[in-house]
């Protein structure tokens, strides 16, 4: 195989000085509330991944720049790993979470997003670990090597390639002619919508604390909170609103925001397109649903109080977030099914949410209407459109290939999950909810339980899932296939 080496070198450089940046937040946030311990913990880590990510930088000079596809699938596979090995190093030196192989589960489920958790007593760690842990989603929401991007245009090594490999969805586009200006425009975006609820969040009641590490983890679509029972630590209607709303904006394209603000048309670039309206379409259906499936069970006291663990719950797993205000693992089985139904359609394409993605789900939702019209009509020629544009046979099939692709990982991963011994609603939504970096599960990885009762293998293939699944699991596949090593290829 003829990998770009340098290139691949210089690209783990670039990612240790970003993370080595990213950690002095956390420091400065631990130095503030007097963490000395947790202060050092954090220099030990800094300095030491810092200085090799800068010599690494600006010794490893590739004498070409261009990267083919396998140099983007192998590059961004290994940053991710690398990230949440560098993530865990703070978990482990503090003695936070001594175990290696936890402290990896914890950071690659905050930087995929996912927000399953391993730990029993959350609110006992110190501020400085609680704020690096939910900062993670920050950070892992839009992409890191986005980030890398956006903060390093001169990395000039390929970035089209990588941020394609580590685009959330079946597509990234350029709003821009340069990759670095299309990252730097949709970090604004996620910026301001970031210090947006923050504001929010402070006006309805919270600490600057907790509205900074509740805001990365909805507008991560993460879902750590540094409360043991989440959301429902707040018992408040107006924070739970708007962190509803902002899980719910944080699961739309982020390209559409952009065309929305620079583009003609304004709002109406958003409306029109066919993917946000079935987002919007299977939250309104889905919440009315589980409300009324909530109250006529007597769940709970009224149709109010039905409305709004039913929106918040729905826009949670829905965008992948995986926050909760209420045990929906004890629902009636109709709206747990719709739960279930959920976590495998995922948010919009090039969002920060993970899943299967509505996108998906609406191109096959056109395929079956296709098929249908062909028999009705053999002769007829019809083609299938997604905002007026015909989509190609090849762009059809990867879409269906990736569906089934995703129900094979899902089954394997499943039946070797399943060597722990545990129940199979079990096995199967931990699996679901890793994949679709999602977060909480049913039964005993419920949203008031935790992935702790696995192995330590099993927390590492769990841990690998949830790479796979923010990855598009093609990114993160192809490295396991014998063909991707071959040197004549």
């Amino acid at each position: 195989m003829n990998l770009n080496i340098k290139a691949f070198i210089r690209s783990l450089g670039v990612l240790m000085m970003v993370m080595g940046a990213a950690m002095i937040l956390p420091l400065i946030v631990s130095a503030i509330y007097n963490e000395i311990d947790i202060v050092i913990t954090f220099i030990y880590t800094i300095v030491p991944v810092s200085i090799i990510g800068f010599l690494i930088y600006y010794k490893v000079i590739p004498s070409q720049t261009h990267l083919t596809v396998r140099d983007g699938f192998l590059i961004v596979s290994v940053c991710w790993i690398l990230a949440a090995i560098i993530s865990a190093l703070p978990f482990v030196l503090s003695g936070a979470i001594p175990n290696i192989f936890d402290a990896f589960f914890e950071c690659s489920s905050g930087l995929t997003t996912t927000g399953a958790t391993i730990l029993t007593d959350i609110e006992s760690l110190p501020k400085g670990i609680l704020f690096w842990r939910a900062f993670t989603h920050w950070l892992g929401g839009m992409g890191i090597l986005v980030f890398a991007v956006a903060l390093l245009p001169s990395l000039g090594i390929g970035a089209n390639i990588l941020a394609s490999a580590e685009a959330p969805g079946p597509t990234m586009d350029k709003i821009t002619p340069k990759i670095s200006d299309t990252a730097k425009n949709l970090y604004k975006i996620y910026a301001v919508i970031t210090i947006l609820e923050i504001i929010l969040l402070m006006a309805a009641g919270m600490n600057l604390f907790d509205a900074s590490t509740h805001t990365f983890g909805s507008v991560g679509t993460g879902g750590f909170s540094n409360y043991n029972n989440s959301i429902a630590h707040f018992n408040s209607v107006p924070i739970e609103m708007i962190i509803t709303i902002f899980m719910i904006l944080s699961g739309v394209n982020f390209n559409l925001y952009f065309y929305s603000i620079r583009k003609s048309g304004g709002i109406r670039n958003l409306l029109a397109d066919e993917e946000f309206k079935l987002y919007i379409i299977i939250i309104v259906v889905i919440t009315t649903l589980i409300s009324l499936n909530l109250w006529f069970t007597q769940t709970y006291d009224n149709l109010g109080q039905s409305f709004r663990f039913s929106i918040f719950q729905t826009a949670s797993i829905l965008t992948t977030t995986g926050f909760a205000t209420t045990n929906y693992d004890v629902w009636p089985t109709f709206s747990k099914m719709l739960i279930f139904t959920l976590m495998l359609i995922g948010a919009c394409s090039s969002s920060t949410a993970g899943g299967v993605k509505v996108i998906r789900f609406l191109v096959v939702l056109k395929l079956i209407k296709r098929s249908i019209q062909v028999r009705l009509h053999p002769n007829a020629i019809i083609s299938i459109k997604v905002n007026d544009k015909k989509l190609s046979i090849d762009t059809v099939s990867e879409i269906a290939n990736f569906i089934f692709l995703h129900i094979l990982v899902v089954a394997i991963s499943t039946l070797l999950v399943s060597l722990d011994g545990f129940d199979i609603l079990t096995n199967l939504s931990a699996v679901l909810t890793c994949i679709g970096n999602i977060g909480p599960g049913f039964n005993l990885v419920g949203p008031v339980m935790n992935f702790s009762i696995f192995s330590n293998p099993v927390k590492i293939l769990l841990s690998l899932v949830m790479l796979a699944g923010r990855l598009e699991l093609y990114t993160f596949i192809m490295l396991l296939m014998p063909k991707f090593w071959r040197q004549d290829r």
